[in-house]
């Protein structure tokens, strides 16, 4: 068969689990969940399109980034139904979540740079104490640790 015609076939769930690295099971779930599609054979054997693997390549990825599945379904929700996804469509879907990502790098790197700081260093130094609160003034931020964390 022709390269170019291998390429039009579809896919078992195992050569996408193999081409894709992820396992079977996580196929099933992510079309149980809308992230991806399936048609079935006559003997009602699930097959995937060639395209699932950049849907698969793009959730796998936006989970490393740490975006929730919910987030990731939504985008993936917005894309044209009927053809492959090009980059510009790509591109669109990751655009929102530069914003996210940016304040999560900075909320880390600032936990990075003052975690000896504070956290049990036992220094008892109220004039320098990032998480001193005088008068119990964050109180009306509600609960939990307020400093560090913006």
């Amino acid at each position: 068969m022709s390269n170019a015609r291998l390429r039009h076939q579809p896919l078992t769930p195992g050569e996408t689990s193999r081409r894709s690295g992820v396992a079977v099971s996580a196929l099933h779930f992510y079309e149980r969940e809308g992230l991806i599609e399936s048609s079935r054979t006559s003997g009602n054997q699930r097959r995937y399109h060639r395209d699932v693997l950049r849907r698969l390549a793009f959730i796998q990825f936006s989970q490393r980034l740490g975006i929730p599945l919910s987030a990731i379904a939504d985008a993936l929700a917005t894309l044209p139904p009927g053809r492959t996804p090009t980059s510009a469509d790509w591109a669109r879907l990751t655009d929102h979540w530069r914003i996210d990502l940016d304040a999560r790098i900075a909320r880390l790197q600032n936990l990075r740079d003052n975690l000896d700081g504070c956290i049990g260093c036992g220094c008892l130094s109220l004039e320098v104490c990032a998480v001193y609160n005088d008068e119990d003034r964050l109180s009306d931020l509600g609960p939990g640790p307020h400093r560090g964390l913006r």
